[in-house]
């Protein structure tokens, strides 16, 4: 059977010059890197590298990259860091953080936290393509607002939010911007200076990295607390021995990530596109989901009417298909996802949600083989469907 790999979003596979780069760190010895030793002092080289290669991606100098575990840790850092500078402010009414109804669980689960703890948190409201509307902010904005932390690119519908907007209005409002910038790092361009960016999160294997890596941009002079407590590694924010092969990996990845940026993105936005028009024009009422133009370049998110997303996915991988119903964080849950309800989709019709997503190793041969297959299964469903009457 054919297989295809259509579910990016989630992880990509390590890139090869990443994993040959990464080997030596395996196979032979060497120290901690907070050690003052030969062995100890390869391994901070080694870090420090990766450190600056990263902050060529961003526009950033290497002493504002933290490194975490991923992406998830990388948002806990950057928003409970924040929060906790304030911490007595927490109970004081009218001192909040403002975020949208969209973000990644990473995000929401998070301030959710916070709120338990006393915190005040916003959430705004997004239009039908998952756009934070700037006016909302504004009107949100206070002289008692610490936080603002807004997603880069949505990982389920792709829609990329207006981050430079948003960063000149925190930067006026000297308000502290976070981003979660997991699903956007490569795909779009970033240069946290020139958007304002104090904080921005990323995670090493949505990137052709390893899992287990990811960093945490903190603008110099943004002061955070740290969550978590020990040897002071980390410019004492985040204790813990460094990953030094995993930080090696995230750290050429970034690299390939910029000498690429220009072929990768060109190769991808051509074969969404071609899934797309595809899709759209082949299924009798299929939708796409997010902005039809200004979204991630691998991301194509459907809508199909009668449709249950889960067995779609299903057949679709016994056709060797690999693909998502929405966010691989929470794809087990059978609760319509709570993106699409926030742009105006009804629970019923999120249900029946696919998302495609492409990467560096995808090829047209696939995009055929796939939206050849799609609409066929379709129309299985379709065929048992009680909500199906044509």
């Amino acid at each position: 059977m054919k297989r295809v790999y259509m579910d990016y979003a989630a992880t990509t596979p390590v890139d090869k010059e990443v994993l040959e780069e990464m080997l030596p760190y395996f196979d032979k010895f060497y120290g901690n890197a907070a050690s003052i030793h030969s062995f100890g002092i390869d391994a901070f080289n080694a870090v420090e590298e990766s450190r600056e290669r990263i902050g060529k991606l961003l526009n950033a100098i290497p002493e504002e990259i933290v490194f975490t575990s991923g992406g998830t840790e990388s948002d806990n850092l950057g928003v409970k860091g924040v929060a906790y500078l304030n911490k007595d402010k927490r109970k004081t009414k009218g001192y909040h953080i403002i975020t949208s109804i969209v973000e990644h669980p990473a995000i929401l689960e998070t301030c959710k936290n916070l709120e338990q703890q006393g915190f005040n948190v916003k959430y705004l409201p997004v239009d039908k393509y998952g756009f934070v509307k700037l006016e909302d902010l504004e009107n949100a904005i206070s002289k008692n607002t610490f936080l603002v932390t807004i997603m880069f690119g949505n990982n389920e519908i792709g829609t990329i939010e207006p981050i430079a907007e948003i960063g000149k209005i925190t930067s006026e409002n000297d308000i502290v911007f976070h981003t979660d910038a997991v699903q956007a790092i490569g795909k779009t361009p970033i240069d946290v200076k020139k958007l304002n960016i104090d904080l921005l999160s990323i995670s090493s294997h949505k990137i052709y990295g390893p899992k287990g890596c990811g960093a945490l941009y903190i603008k110099r002079r943004t002061k955070i607390n740290p969550i978590q407590h020990g040897g002071g590694h980390e410019y004492g924010l985040r204790s813990s021995t460094l990953n030094t092969p995993g930080i090696v990996g995230l750290g050429k990845a970034c690299e390939l990530g910029r000498e690429r940026f220009e072929k990768d993105t060109r190769h991808m936005k051509k074969l969404r596109d071609i899934l797309i028009k595809r899709i759209l024009s082949e299924i009798e009422e299929s939708y796409l989901n997010g902005h039809p133009e200004k979204r991630l370049v691998n991301n194509a998110h459907f809508r199909f009417t009668a449709i249950e997303g889960e067995s779609l996915n299903m057949m679709l991988d016994d056709n060797g298909i690999a693909t998502a119903t929405g966010s691989a964080c929470s794809s087990k849950k059978l609760q319509a996802s709570h993106v699409l309800t926030a742009i105006g989709v009804k629970p019923e019709e999120a249900q029946g949600s696919l998302r495609l997503s492409l990467g560096r190793m995808s090829n047209e041969e696939e995009v055929s083989y796939v939206a050849d297959v799609l609409p066929g299964v379709v129309q299985k469903l379709r065929n048992m469907s009680p909500l199906w009457n044509r």
